[in-house]
């Protein structure tokens, strides 16, 4: 049991509440509603990280999926150090743009070409921009649950932490306009879908159809065969922009992404978290002919001074040469299924893709963000505190994923099961 004081965790969030907004710099760090302390982390290593009151918890957030082989992994470590002695920034084109873009391309059938910038949020927005400006028109569909960012024209019935916030227009400060353009589906419903796309009225302003194919801003819950299928033929009918959020699953769940599970191609993708190795790294990616209309070749304007940051490009370099080695997925999908396997053959709602899981208390199984309105919120507190006892840093949300990387060891997996199983015994 961890009974270590944390009086400096707590010094130091109240320091950062007179200076941080919160006190956080994104909303779950606050642990509102969890009745526990905010964690204030001082190192990582491997598949642990320890907090400045000195107290080590196994992680099972790894940066919120970002660390596909744990904390101050040694290969990345080093290339990432010896890149920054070169030089962290220039605003102006390196080798390691053109490394990371090649591999991206030659591992993703899809892309033809990619656009880096320097988060999730950036490649989205950038992606809905493109798709606009491609199809010259002006409508953008998504699915209720699924999280793409923070950009305005996302913010409506999205998951993540803004599930707790609304569940409409998810954000105060963004105005009708902002979101009148955005409409929001069902998750894995392919008859109302198609019931849109064939309204002969509406269809003719549909500029994009954007669904992330392994959700896990509402928990994990992928999406069915069928689903994605008909997006893809109803797309391709109307001519609308098919778009990939593979932010999450993008090297996680397969070296080529969900889409390679899959089978799908879309003509638009977008990856982030993994690709940066632990640093700010995202891209868009995907057909030629819609990637040109970006400036400078097109009249679609992106840009940002960080895009394509070199330190962050040989971080995503080295994270996905790790990740090339035959039979990573398999042994990934092996630890993964060392402590699901079990709770699930309990009868418990556990869902879970390659290197990631969600304990959901209430529904017997999820399939669409309406299926968590059953979801035992304090079920959850009583389980992330009950965790965090004994050493164990679960996802601060029971509407996110946790993540397992290639560093997480036998001995914490074998423990995290067996104390999952405890509480769920109780």
């Amino acid at each position: 049991m961890h009974k270590s004081t944390i009086e400096k965790s707590r010094e130091i969030f109240e320091k950062s509440e007179e200076v941080i907004a919160g006190g956080v710099n994104s909303p779950v760090r606050a642990f509102i509603g969890l009745g526990a302390d905010p964690m204030i982390v001082s190192k990582g290593k491997g598949d642990t990280i320890t907090d400045v009151d000195g107290r080590t918890y196994i992680d099972y957030c790894m940066s919120w999926g970002a660390l596909l082989h744990g904390h101050a992994h040694p290969e990345v470590t080093e290339r990432v150090v010896e890149r920054a002695k070169l030089g962290s920034s220039f605003g102006i084109g390196t080798e390691e743009e053109e490394r990371l873009a090649r591999e991206l391309v030659e591992a993703v059938e899809s892309l033809e070409k990619v656009r880096f910038v320097s988060s999730g949020t950036e490649a989205l927005m950038t992606a809905i921009r493109l798709a606009r400006g491609y199809t010259k028109r002006h409508v953008v569909i998504k699915f209720n649950g699924n999280y793409h960012g923070h950009a305005d024209p996302f913010l409506v019935k999205g998951g993540s932490a803004v599930s707790q916030v609304s569940q409409d227009s998810s954000s105060d400060g963004v105005p009708h306009e902002s979101v009148r353009n955005t409409v929001s589906l069902p998750y894995n419903d392919s008859e109302i879908f198609k019931q849109v796309m064939r309204d002969p009225f509406y269809s003719q302003f549909i500029a994009a159809v954007v669904v992330e194919p392994v959700a896990a801003n509402m928990g994990v819950v992928p999406a069915n065969q069928e689903f994605l299928e008909v997006i893809r033929s109803e797309t391709k009918r109307i001519g609308a922009v098919f778009i990939f959020d593979e932010v999450i699953s993008g090297f996680r769940v397969a070296f080529g992404g969900a889409q390679e599970i899959y089978a799908i191609q879309p003509d638009l993708s977008c990856f982030g978290k993994i690709i940066g190795g632990g640093f700010p790294a995202a891209a868009l990616g995907g057909k030629k002919e819609i990637m040109e209309c970006l400036a400078p070749n097109g009249k679609v304007f992106q840009a940002g001074t960080l895009s394509g940051n070199p330190v962050a490009m040989e971080g995503g370099l080295a994270t996905l040469e790790l990740a090339k080695v035959d039979g990573f997925y398999k042994e990934l999908k092996r630890k993964t299924e060392v402590i699901t396997k079990p709770i699930r053959e309990m009868g418990v709602c556990i869902q879970e893709a390659v290197g990631m899981f969600t304990v959901f208390f209430g529904p017997k199984k999820v399939s669409c963000f309406e299926d968590l309105k059953d979801l035992d919120k304090e079920r959850f507190k009583e389980y992330f505190r009950f965790m965090l006892e004994r050493g164990i840093y679960l996802s601060p949300s029971p509407y996110e994923a946790c993540f397992i990387s290639s560093a997480h060891t036998e001995e914490h997996l074998e423990k995290t099961r067996d104390a999952i199983l405890e509480y769920l015994n109780k």
